[in-house]
């Protein structure tokens, strides 16, 4: 029988056979195979670049005529002595610096009013938020015919103008014809009298057209948790309250710091309920907020300079408010 020859694979374990008997075969180059980075990465088009703009270009033009530049007529005005006789022509405008934001500080009812304004716009958050929860919640437990009832009518309270809400609870609580106080025995009961009895009549209304934003985005935001996470959680046997509060809030988180930022902005420069439903103010400017405050101040008083002064004040805070939002919606993008 003939023996048959070691193959040269055989012979290459052989010959790459070190002292210690371990064979050790060569690695390949680690950087002949991996590709550049630079190479990778292909410039990007200047046209890519700019396309976005373009199409933003037309809403920044609209922006711009109906934003920016009625801001700078505010801001502007702020720093001058403009009242009905600089406006007729009959003086000339003088420059006043910081006069006006000086006078405004100084004021004493200035301050009650930022007070009462920051405290309203917490308590019509607060029961926006709390009304508006509690009805999404309430969705979930409904079936499909009320769920679709109460959807009509929260849109229905959310698309009707405010001047139309107000004057239709201002009706509701007339003391002469208003049903409210026929139900609840109070004779000729004046709601819009009293300065807290008036805030809480406003305070209806503003709920009962700003809860239904609040409703359908958490509602939203309940259906898309995963149905698992609630039967567990009912199945530990915890109640309505417990899931919420532990389940079903922290999942939630940043839908509901979205509404809560939202709702301030707009229960903050809440405007044509209170001069609806307080005749301007109420008795004495008792029911007075920021924004009715300027109207006062800029037509009632002719106070131009003054009142713009108040707007850029409220347009300051809100802003404030506003690029918090605006974080929190780029936060969330991130997450997303």
């Amino acid at each position: 029988m003939t023996p048959v020859p070691e193959s040269s694979g055989g012979a290459e374990r052989l010959r790459l056979r070190g002292a210690g008997g371990r064979s050790r075969p060569r690695s390949p180059s680690r950087t002949s195979n991996r590709p550049s980075r630079t190479s990778s990465r292909a410039p990007r088009p200047r046209g890519r670049i700019s396309t976005p703009w373009l199409y933003l270009a037309p809403a920044l033009v609209v922006l711009g005529g109906l934003l920016v530049y009625p801001v700078y007529q505010l801001g502007l005005i702020s720093f001058f002595q403009y009242t009905q006789a600089q406006v007729s022509g009959g003086e000339p405008t003088t420059f006043k610096g910081f006069g006006n934001y000086t006078e405004l500080f100084s004021d004493s009812q200035f301050w009650q009013v930022l007070l009462a304004t920051v405290v309203f716009a917490a308590t019509c958050v607060v029961s926006t938020l709390a009304a508006g929860c509690a009805l999404a919640v309430l969705l979930t437990r409904v079936r499909a015919v009320p769920r679709l009832a109460l959807m009509l009518a929260a849109l229905g309270a959310w698309a009707t103008p405010a001047i139309t809400g107000s004057t239709v609870w201002l009706f509701l609580f007339d003391p002469d014809f208003g049903p409210v106080n026929r139900v609840l025995g109070l004779g000729d009961h004046s709601w819009t009298y009293g300065r807290y009895s008036a805030f809480f009549l406003v305070l209806l209304e503003v709920v009962w057209c700003s809860f239904p934003f609040v409703m359908v985005t958490v509602y939203a935001g309940i259906r898309a948790v995963p149905g698992e996470v609630l039967e567990a959680a009912a199945l530990d046997g915890a109640s309505q309250w417990r899931i919420w509060r532990s389940v079903l809030a922290p999942m939630l988180r940043p839908i509901l710091t979205v509404v809560t930022i939202q709702s301030v902005i707009w229960d903050f420069k809440v405007f044509t309920q209170i001069y609806v439903m307080t005749n301007g103010g109420g008795i004495a400017g008792q029911n007075l907020v920021l924004n009715v405050y300027a109207y006062q101040q800029a037509f009632a008083s002719s106070q131009y300079g003054l009142g713009s002064a108040i707007g850029v004040v409220t347009l300051l805070i809100l802003l404030a408010v506003t690029l918090v939002y605006l974080r929190l919606l780029r936060r969330q993008g991130e997450e997303l």
